[in-house]
Formats: structure tokens, C-alpha cells, sequence
């Protein structure tokens, strides 16, 4: 009988952590007691990815594996104070500020976090003319509700800013949240390592929660060059089908697992995700990336000497919104994917890598 998905109330308190680019200890801290169990060795490097060893069995040289979900979301930076104490922003990340209007947030001071909101002007006292266009994020402005000499007395140009929101449960398994991109890959991470707990494998995994992936995949440009394995895989999130996307853009959520293909992707890492994947009956969907994917896989391939890199994830709706939402059964299906793959990896499909 197949095992069932054991981190779906840690997914939960992943969700509902803050760590924007740079400031991922939060749910770094969340992460480890549980990287605990399955890893021989855990470190945390100068940039701030977290690293477990999950060593393989069997003498000599062991195909070397990484697998990587990044920690960090998207967040906004204080960039000035206004008259009254409203706060001006800026981004860390790729939000819409269309988004943004009418969110709580929580702005991270070193003296604590205080509760704001995103205010806008209301369209009673909007002109017209205005009516009709977007707001732009330097019209938008936090409210704390302090008097401005408290304020200033307070928050310090640069602190960040996060959304502030409670995940919450959808019908049909289904779970929304601010930062379901990609704490659901460090879900599938989890996941993946308890499966694999119960099989053989030679590789040595390395599996890293990567930081500051949403400003330019940093994270993953140190843990590739630095662990030089042979086969690096990027878990993260896709685009979810929903009305107005675009059908040959987006994946039906509970379609299973998106294994990408395109230039920057190993084809024969690829084919074997794909094999694994039938193999297993773990339900799978191609997502085609002919230009540069947006992940660490993208970091990966042009790491130190060129590694082999893969990317799978789930397909989630609603991206870079505070209502990103996914169905727990795709991270479960990634977890199942991943797992099998890993526990195949031996030297001979290491030694064909270089065989196009």
C-alpha cells in the first residue's frame, strides 16, 4: 500500500512563514527539524541555502544528486517615509501592483513586525481619468496606523515588507496562500525524502533549500558551483490553467507532475523523468520552455563546468498574488516522481550524460 503525504500540515505553517530574497531564516528554522530526519549532514552555506546530504549506498564514487526548492517569496522594500507616517515601497521580487491594493501586510522592523495595509485612494475621489488605469506601486502606500514620529522612530529604510495571509483550505484538496511559490516544492522536498527513505539508492542526494531565487536565482548559482554534482533538479511551481490563460501556457491543476523540456533542460535527464514517470503511473504533463525557464534549473545548466539539469513542479493559479493556489495531490505526485527518479540514478546514467 502506497504511503500517504505526511507534510501537508507543515506545508501549512511554510505558507503562513515570511522570508522574502535575503531574509529566508524563518522558514529555513521550519524546515530543519524535519531535513533532520532523512539527512546525515546538514549545513547552511554563506548565502543562506540550507544543504542536507542523504548519502547513497555502495563503495567508490556514488552519482552525485541536487534537488532544489527555493524559500524565498516575493516581498516589498521600504524605500521612504512619508508626511504621517505612510510608508513608500519598492520590490524584492515580481509583484503586480494590481495585487497589491487593499493588502495586510507586515513590515519587518528590528524592534518587530507591525501590521500594516496597502492603501489606495477610493474611487469616490478618483478622477475620471484615473478610473480606468492600474494603480502604479509608487502610488501605493503602507498605513500603520502610528503617529509619523513613532514611525520613524521605528522602521528604517530598507526593511521589508511581506504579505500578510493565512492559507486557506479550498474545496477538493486544494489550498491557497501568499507564498504557495515555493513552499510547495519545499513540500514535494519533504515529501520526496520520506519516500526515499524506504528504498535503496546510490546517489548521494543533496537536498537544498535555495534563497534568493526571486531576484535572479542566487541560491542556486553558489549550490551548484559549489557541490558540483552530475544531475541538478529544480522543483518549483508552474502556471495553473484557469479562464484567460493561455492553453498551451498553463497545466489543469491535478494533471499530475510538469516536467519542462527545452534548451536550457538535459534531454536525457528528461526522457528519464518521463520513463520514471510512466513507469510509476505517476500522472505527468510537458510543459515546453524553448527560452530561458524562470528557476534554478536555469542557473544550474551553466554551473561551473555545465550541469545536468532538470525541471518538475506543479502547476499553481493565480502566481505572484497573495491567493496562489495549488492542489496538494500535484505536490504529492512531484514527491512520488522525484523519489523513484532519484532511487534509479546509478553510474551508468551518469556516464551517458555526455552522450548526446
Amino acid at each position: 500500500m502506497s504511503p500517504l503525504p505526511k507534510y501537508l500540515s507543515v506545508f501549512k505553517q511554510l505558507l503562513e512563514a515570511h522570508g522574502g530574497p535575503g531574509f529566508e531564516e524563518d522558514v529555513r528554522n521550519l524546515i530543519l527539524p524535519h531535513l533532520s530526519e532523512y539527512a546525515s549532514q546538514i549545513w547552511t552555506d554563506p548565502l543562506g541555502n540550507l544543504v542536507g546530504l542523504v548519502p547513497g549506498v555502495g563503495e567508490g564514487r556514488r552519482p552525485r544528486v541536487l534537488v532544489s526548492a527555493h524559500i524565498d517569496e516575493i516581498a516589498l522594500v521600504v524605500t521612504r517615509i512619508e508626511a504621517g507616517g505612510f510608508l513608500r515601497l519598492a520590490q524584492a521580487g515580481g509583484f503586480d501592483p494590481r495585487a497589491l491594493v487593499g493588502q495586510e501586510v507586515l513590515v519587518h522592523t528590528q524592534s518587530g513586525r507591525i501590521f500594516g495595509v496597502i492603501g489606495a485612494k477610493p474611487p469616490h475621489l478618483t478622477p475620471p481619468s484615473e478610473r480606468s488605469k492600474a494603480a502604479k506601486l509608487e502610488d501605493l502606500y503602507v498605513d500603520l496606523a502610528l503617529p509619523e514620529e513613532e514611525v520613524r522612530s521605528r522602521v528604517r529604510i530598507g526593511d521589508r515588507v511581506t504579505i500578510h495571509r493565512a492559507p486557506l483550505d479550498l474545496l477538493n484538496g486544494r489550498i491557497a496562500g501568499k507564498s504557495v511559490d515555493n513552499r510547495a516544492s519545499a513540500a514535494v522536498l519533504l515529501e520526496a525524502l520520506a519516500l526515499l527513505k524506504g528504498m535503496a539508492h546510490s546517489a548521494d542526494l543533496y537536498a537544498v533549500f535555495t534563497v534568493q531565487e526571486e531576484v535572479g536565482l542566487r541560491g542556486a548559482r553558489t549550490a551548484g558551483f559549489g557541490l558540483a554534482p552530475d544531475i541538478a533538479i529544480a522543483v518549483d511551481v508552474t502556471f495553473g490553467a484557469f479562464p484567460g490563460q493561455a492553453p498551451d501556457e498553463s497545466f489543469p491543476l491535478e494533471g499530475g507532475v510538469a516536467i519542462s523540456f527545452g534548451p536550457n533542460l538535459h534531454r536525457r535527464v528528461f526522457k528519464r523523468l518521463v520513463d520514471c514517470a510512466e513507469k510509476y503511473r505517476v500522472p505527468y504533463q510537458i510543459e515546453l520552455s524553448q527560452r530561458p525557464v524562470g528557476a534554478d534549473a536555469n542557473a544550474f545548466q551553466i554551473s561551473g563546468p555545465g550541469l545536468a539539469a532538470a525541471l518538475i513542479g506543479p502547476p499553481i493559479r493565480y502566481m505572484h498574488t497573495s491567493v496562489e493556489t495549488v492542489a496538494y495531490d500535484d505536490i504529492w505526485q512531484c514527491a512520488r516522481l522525484l523519489a523513484h527518479y532519484v532511487a534509479e540514478v546509478d553510474a551508468a546514467q551518469v556516464e551517458e550524460l555526455t552522450c548526446y
